[in-house]
């Protein structure tokens, strides 16, 4: 069976009323891992988006068992003192991941030490950048760093990790992606760089991206309405929200990114989209309802994710997949969490 052919032999009945977003006080979008909406296939067969989970030819089961969490795999986590820094060391620790204790921060952080379970890190400030990373790497030879510091950030981290030659799993968005990108490739480098590590929202993008590469327009005419919702601290319209929109538009739906309706009031959280209070300050939910032209057929599709630990697990499997690729001595070049995916394996 081919893996990019979508078969229309299942089908999937969602015929709901159309939903007034800005009037919601009734509704309940649901808890974390308990959405509204039940998708019943009909048919014995499931759609095969499952992306190729065969391993490379030269992947021998000595080079899996080296790459498995403890074998000498440690980690540098840029911007420590943050959630996410803090949720990664975490599920980096738990995994049996070797934490190296030393983070780089602002200027207003250098000297300070995080204490992240039970280990004390030290963060650097800009001065000696290069320096510090040298003589870590030199150190753990086998050293990958994480980064999730601030948008500003992002590409100064990259040209210092590109110079000094060291892997990284970039998970902090904004910067100057084209840059970002450009910077990595010349210097030929092993990187991940993703702005969304939780492994099954990437995948459900990639299935998105497959159903609008064949299946162009086949919501032409249908009308969109979308909802995001996310801790107050995040500004801008959610990066994913509008990669699902885009595959929308190649389905033939028109829509404006600026009619993204962004719900950031923590009241309007808990009481209109059911956001659990304990995950008001680290949650991200989306709501994409197609209707018909003529109101009679509708369609959603919803992801509600309550704090930190899909994104902090799907980055120590960036972190896995990039050691087993230095291993290996693959091409050495920029991967995404399409291709941990596609690896298959993810524990």
């Amino acid at each position: 069976m081919a893996t990019n052919g979508l078969m229309a032999s299942s089908s999937v009945l969602l015929h709901r009323p159309r939903i007034a977003f800005s009037s919601r006080t009734n509704q309940t979008v649901g808890k974390c891992g308990k959405g509204r909406i039940s998708f019943v296939g009909i048919g014995t067969r499931r759609l095969p988006v499952v992306l190729s989970m065969t391993a490379t030819a030269d992947s021998g089961e000595e080079i899996v068992k080296s790459v498995l969490p403890g074998n000498d795999i440690s980690i540098m986590v840029n911007g420590c003192s943050g959630k996410m820094g803090k949720a990664v060391i975490k599920a980096a620790d738990s995994a049996g991941v070797n934490i190296v204790p030393i983070s780089f921060g602002s200027a207003g952080e250098d000297g300070q030490r995080v204490e992240v379970c039970g280990k004390e890190i030290t963060v650097h400030g800009p001065t000696e950048r290069e320096k510090v990373l040298s003589s870590v790497f030199e150190k753990h030879p086998e050293l990958i760093v994480v980064d999730y510091t601030i948008p500003s950030a992002v590409n100064d981290n990259a040209e210092l990790y590109s110079k000094v030659g060291v892997p990284f799993v970039m998970g902090t968005t904004g910067g100057d992606r084209n840059k970002l990108y450009e910077t990595v490739e010349e210097a030929k480098i092993y990187a991940v760089i993703s702005p969304q590590m939780g492994k099954q929202v990437v995948a459900f993008l990639a299935a998105m991206e497959i159903m609008a590469e064949q299946f162009p327009g086949a919501f032409s005419g249908y009308s969109l309405d979308v909802m995001e919702s996310h801790q107050a601290s995040k500004l801008d319209a959610s990066g994913t929200a509008k990669a699902v929109i885009s595959c929308f538009q190649e389905l033939g739906v028109s829509y404006d990114m600026d009619q993204i309706q962004l719900i950031r009031d923590p009241k309007q959280q808990v009481e209109m989209v059911g956001v659990p209070e304990e995950h008001i300050s680290g949650h991200a939910f989306h709501l994409y309802h197609l209707t018909s032209p003529d109101e009679t057929v509708s369609f959603e599709f919803q992801h509600n994710v309550c704090g930190r630990s899909i994104y902090a697990e799907g980055t120590v499997d960036a972190v896995l997949f990039l050691a087993k690729k230095i291993r290996l001595k693959a091409d050495q070049r920029i991967y995404n969490m399409i291709d941990v995916l596609r690896e298959g394996n993810m524990r």
